[in-house]
Parts: C-alpha cells; sequence; structure tokens
C-alpha cells in the first residue's frame, strides 16, 4: 500500500490505495474505517499523514466524518443530468431504484403572490400546494413542494400524487409537457428539511426551483425542492 522510497508523497499514496477500495467495492458504502492511529501503526507512518489523506476523501465526498463514530464510506451520490427533463419516478426507474413518495400534505389554496406570479394566475387563484419526500429505495432524497394550477390540471387527487405526476398529465389528461426553467443554489439544511431527510444538522442541500411549462407555453407547475447534498449531483455536458 505504501512504498517509503517511492517520490508520490505518502499521504497520497494513501489515498490512492483507499479511493481504489472504495471504487472496486473493497469498502463498500456504510463501512467504518480504522482509525487514524490504527492505520499509523498499521503502515508506520504519522497521523498527520492518515489525516490528510482522510481529509482529502472527505473532502472529495468519498467518505464522511461521524462525531464519535468514526469515519466511514459515504453513499454512492446519484447523478442526474441538467439535460433533458424528466420526473424523479423516471430518473429513478432508469436507474433500477424503487421510486416513492411520502405524502406530507395536499391542499387546494389560493395563489399567494409569487406562486401566481410564476404560474402566470391571478392572486388567489386556486392551485394545488403539494408537499411530499421523495424517496428512491426508501431513501429519502428530496423534500418538494409543488404548485400546480387547479383549473388546468384537473381532477388531481393525493392517490395521483402516490404515482407520477408526469404520466397523468400526459397520459390521462393529454397535456403535452414542453420545458422548464430551473435554477439552483447550495445551502444549508433547515430544522423542518433535516426532519425528513433524516440528515445532520449543518449539512448541505441543493435548493431548486423549477418552473415547468407545456408545449403552447402554459406554465404548468413551480416546484421548490430540497436536495440532500450527500446522496445527489447534478451534471451537464457543456459543449465549446
Amino acid at each position: 500500500m505504501i512504498d517509503k522510497q517511492s517520490p508520490m508523497p505518502i499521504y497520497f499514496q494513501l489515498e490512492r490505495s483507499l479511493r481504489s477500495q472504495i471504487e472496486n467495492n473493497t469498502l463498500k458504502p456504510g463501512d467504518l474505517l480504522p482509525s487514524e492511529r490504527e492505520y499509523a501503526e498499521q503502515l508506520d507512518i504519522s497521523r498527520m499523514t492518515v489525516r490528510q489523506a482522510i481529509t482529502n476523501l472527505v473532502n472529495e465526498g468519498l467518505l464522511t466524518r461521524q462525531k464519535g463514530r468514526g469515519t466511514f464510506v459515504a453513499e454512492q451520490k446519484l447523478e442526474q443530468k441538467l439535460s433533458g427533463l424528466t420526473s424523479f419516478t423516471e430518473d429513478m426507474k432508469v436507474r433500477g431504484m424503487n421510486p416513492a413518495n411520502t405524502l406530507l400534505s395536499f391542499e387546494l389554496v389560493p395563489a399567494e403572490t409569487k406562486v401566481a406570479e410564476r404560474l402566470h394566475l391571478k392572486q388567489h387563484t386556486p392551485v394545488y400546494e403539494i408537499k411530499r419526500i421523495r424517496l428512491a429505495d426508501d431513501v429519502p432524497m428530496a423534500l418538494e413542494t409543488v404548485y400546480i394550477s387547479a383549473n388546468l390540471v384537473k381532477g388531481l387527487t393525493e392517490a395521483i400524487t402516490a404515482s407520477s405526476l408526469y404520466r397523468y398529465i400526459e397520459e390521462d389528461l393529454g397535456l403535452q409537457i414542453g420545458h422548464a426553467v430551473q435554477s439552483m443554489e447550495a445551502a444549508i439544511v433547515n430544522e423542518q428539511e433535516r426532519a425528513h431527510l433524516l440528515v445532520q444538522k449543518g449539512a448541505p442541500v441543493l435548493l431548486i426551483e423549477r418552473n415547468t411549462f407545456l408545449k403552447d407555453g402554459t406554465p404548468l407547475e413551480y416546484v421548490k425542492s430540497s436536495y440532500r447534498a450527500d446522496r445527489y449531483k447534478f451534471t451537464i455536458d457543456i459543449n465549446r
């Protein structure tokens, strides 16, 4: 694992070895690593050297530290491309995972100013407000609030929200979804998000706002989501 005669820094050799063990699944998500002291004694290197290697992998998201418990192999992040408009349910099924929702609330409410603006409605027009936790293989991934005009999407029920809204909208109502405009920013989890996403205080989240439109330009939905940054990442292909 370590070659002290190599010109390559020792911390980098250890870091590369641990990364290789994670990638080839010798070290699996959730595995507890030996302590810094144990690594130092086993490899006859300093604890500071071990700490540097571990810290680099923590910063990379491959390892995670839990206070009072130790350092663990992190769960693999789900990767979603930002090109193409698909639903959470569709994304999870493509990955061979089981998508599910925990419905927190389903209400018909008057559109407040921001919601009305996003959906091009008059204030106080009735909209569905749907709050739910999105899960993949029973693990909470995101806390989501959806606003949809009740005059546009008719017949919406709690039972329908348990599966795919997009499928109901396109297959049952015959509406054609066209495109979306989405923004994203990083934040620290708040108390409500922490309770539903089962993350520690101070954990990072990805805040996403999306406006989805039908092919004729009619606003379909306004969505606010908080994704677990330890389980989800977004990628985009950029051409010169």
